[in-house]
């Protein structure tokens, strides 16, 4: 990947946004786990820039939270690369080869997929060091607590992604952070229709949080 002094400002931009999400919109839901949107972020300078950014964007954001608001120590950190990343550059990813609406959709679907996945693997074998449990017990918590969790966390991220994205591309490219080569230049990614989609799915998935809270 070829950097400039451009794509690193807003790469730096992007990070202390995401941090920022992260040390000041925090929601706690149920155990240690917490709801916040800073893979919004990351997934949407992975949109601009490619997966790798996003991996970068992630791995910053998440050294930044240890040392300041985090007390998961090195266990958060790891939880928090593999989490954002299995989501951002998995979407990142599907959106560079196919720069549409659709391409953005099953990007972030597969995201979702993939996070939720992968935090399943994750969680059975971090949460009973984190945690000081049996095995058996976390494994017990796996599909009433951690799956709905991680599918309504996704869910909402990729909403929010949805929603924010072209209003995102739009700022930076007037303060000509971001080329138009680097953007989907589509009329069609920002439509009523995704705006109608992702409300819902933002409302749905708040419904769902107050449950289980």
């Amino acid at each position: 990947m070829r950097f400039n002094t451009k794509k690193l400002v807003t790469l730096a931009m992007l990070s202390a946004i995401a941090y920022i999400v992260v040390a000041l919109g925090r929601i706690p839901i149920v155990l240690f786990l917490e709801f916040e949107a800073k893979d919004v972020i990351i997934t949407i300078g992975g949109f601009i820039f490619g997966p790798l950014s996003a991996f970068l964007i992630s791995l910053v954001v998440s050294l930044v939270e240890m040392v300041t608001v985090s007390d998961t120590g090195i266990i958060g950190l790891l939880m928090n690369v593999i989490s954002s990343c299995a989501f951002a550059c998995t979407a990142a990813f599907v959106y560079k080869r196919n720069r549409t609406l659709a391409g953005a959709a099953i990007g972030l679907i597969l995201g979702s997929l993939a996070m939720t996945s992968s935090m399943l693997l994750w969680n059975y074998i971090i949460t009973p060091v984190y945690m000081n449990l049996p095995r058996e017990q976390v494994a017990e918590m796996l599909a009433p607590i951690f799956l709905p969790f991680n599918l309504i966390k996704s869910g909402l991220n990729a909403a929010l992604t949805m929603l924010l994205y072209k209003p995102v591309v739009t700022a930076l490219r007037k303060r000509n952070l971001v080329p138009e080569r680097e953007t989907d230049g589509r009329r069609s990614f920002f439509n009523f229709g995704v705006v109608l989609t992702s409300l819902f799915v933002i409302i749905t998935c708040i419904l769902f949080i107050l449950a289980l809270r």
